[in-house]
């Protein structure tokens, strides 16, 4: 079986790219990770991805002058590594439009909320102001519009009385970190492609 060609876009500790390295090494899983980019040289995931011997490189986002410069280097290191999907973990940064466009259908997103509900920052604070009984996570499809994506998956968790945004975003990334593996694999299955502005499911 040709698995697809998968990197994984980061800013920080790498706890899902650490989940997705795990379920990769399934020998049937439809999707290698073969790329870690950080735009941060000291992202704790950089690690991560040397311990399992996948290449990493840092691109630096304060030394573009813009958005799209910074982007672009994003887009020549993915094609030099003939990557064909994208999964971005904890990456905190807001693409150009001219790359959701050039790789539009190809990358993934997770976010710690049930989407549309609280997209942005400061996500389970948002949930325990608001007081919902359920939170969760998503994962979609990269759009212009922040996490406004199609949805590919989502699980949910139930917000406890007496939680903190530590306690509740703990359950959350332990959710994360089974569903963002599911999702890629779908969609590296070819089970669920973005058309038209939609997740459809084969």
């Amino acid at each position: 079986m040709a698995r697809v060609r998968t990197a994984v876009l980061i800013s920080g500790r790498g706890s899902n790219l650490g989940s997705l390295i795990e379920a990769a090494h399934a020998p049937d899983y439809p999707a290698e990770i073969v790329l870690v980019i950080s735009n941060k040289p000291d992202a704790g995931g950089l690690a991560i991805a040397a311990r399992a011997e996948i290449p990493t490189k840092v691109i630096p986002h304060r030394q573009f002058a813009s958005r799209e410069d910074f982007d672009a280097a994003i887009d020549a290191a993915l094609r030099e590594a003939d990557v064909s999907l994208v999964c971005e973990a904890g990456f905190m940064r807001i693409h150009s439009e001219w790359f959701v466009k050039r790789w539009e259908g190809r990358v993934l997103n997770i976010h710690p909320s049930l989407l549309p509900a609280f997209p942005g920052i400061h996500v389970h604070e948002q949930a325990l102001a608001a007081g919902v009984k359920v939170s969760g996570c998503t994962v979609h499809f990269l759009t212009a519009e922040l996490d406004s994506g199609p949805i590919v998956a989502q699980a949910c968790v139930p917000v406890l009385p007496g939680d903190t945004t530590e306690t509740l975003g703990a359950r959350v990334l332990e959710l994360e970190h089974k569903v963002y593996p599911e999702a890629l694999g779908l969609v590296a299955n070819g089970k669920v492609e973005l058309q038209n502005a939609r997740a459809v499911f084969k």
